[in-house]
C-alpha cells in the first residue's frame, strides 16, 4: 500500500508540474501578444515625450522588462495598455529626475528629425506639397509641445498622439479626471497660442 501512495504522489506531482508548465506557457504567449500589440504605441509615446529615438527605445525596453517581471501581479483592473503607459510614464519621470540629480545635460545629437517624426504620425495627405505642409504643422506643434510643463505635455500627448480617453489618461498618470481635464485645457490653450490661434 505504501508503494501505491508514493506512485500516486509522484503522478500528482508530475500532473501539477505539467499544469504549471502549461499555465506558464499560456502566460508567456499572452505577454508576447501584449508586447506585439502595444510596443509601437509605447515607443511612439516615449519618443514624443523625449524627442530622442535612442532614449525612447531604451525606455520602451525597460518598460516591457518591468512589465514582464510584474506580469503575474497585473490584476486587469485597467487595460494592459493603460498599465503599460503608467509604467512608461514612471520610467520617463525617473529618467528625467536622475538626469537632474546628475547636474548635466547632454546635447541632443540624437534628436528626432522632423521628417522622420512626421512619417510616424498618421496622415491622410498624399501630394508632396500636402506632405510638406503637414511636416511644417508637425514641427510647429512639436515646438509648442516642448514648451509645456511635464504634466501638460504628458496629458497632451496621451490624448492627441495616443488618442486615449480622459479616464484612461487619469488611470495611466494617477491623476484625477478633473486634473487631467485642467492640464489638457491649459496645454491646448498654450499650443494654440504658440501656433497663433490656428487650428
Amino acid at each position: 500500500m505504501m508503494a501505491a501512495g508514493t506512485a500516486l504522489e509522484a503522478m500528482t506531482m508530475a500532473t501539477a508540474e505539467e499544469i504549471a508548465g502549461r499555465e506558464l506557457e499560456a502566460a508567456t504567449e499572452e505577454f508576447t501578444r501584449v508586447v506585439e500589440s502595444h510596443r509601437p504605441q509605447i515607443f511612439r509615446f516615449l519618443l514624443a515625450l523625449t524627442r530622442d529615438a535612442d532614449l525612447a527605445e531604451t525606455l520602451t525596453q525597460e518598460c516591457f522588462l518591468k512589465a514582464h517581471r510584474n506580469w503575474g501581479s497585473f490584476r486587469g483592473e485597467s487595460s494592459a495598455m493603460t498599465w503599460l503607459m503608467r509604467i512608461a510614464i514612471n520610467l520617463q519621470k525617473d529618467h528625467w529626475r536622475n538626469r537632474r540629480m546628475q547636474f548635466w545635460r547632454r546635447a541632443r545629437t540624437n534628436a528626432v528629425d522632423l521628417d522622420e517624426a512626421s512619417e510616424w504620425l498618421p496622415s491622410g495627405e498624399r501630394s508632396a506639397e500636402q506632405q510638406l505642409l503637414a511636416r511644417e504643422r508637425v514641427g510647429q506643434v512639436w515646438k509648442a509641445v516642448e514648451g509645456l510643463s511635464e504634466r501638460q505635455r504628458t496629458v497632451f500627448l496621451l490624448r492627441y498622439v495616443e488618442e486615449m480617453e480622459l479616464s484612461e489618461i487619469a488611470r495611466a498618470t494617477g491623476l484625477s479626471e478633473g486634473t487631467v481635464k485642467s492640464h489638457l485645457s491649459r496645454a491646448v490653450a498654450r499650443v494654440r497660442a504658440e501656433l497663433g490661434g490656428r487650428r
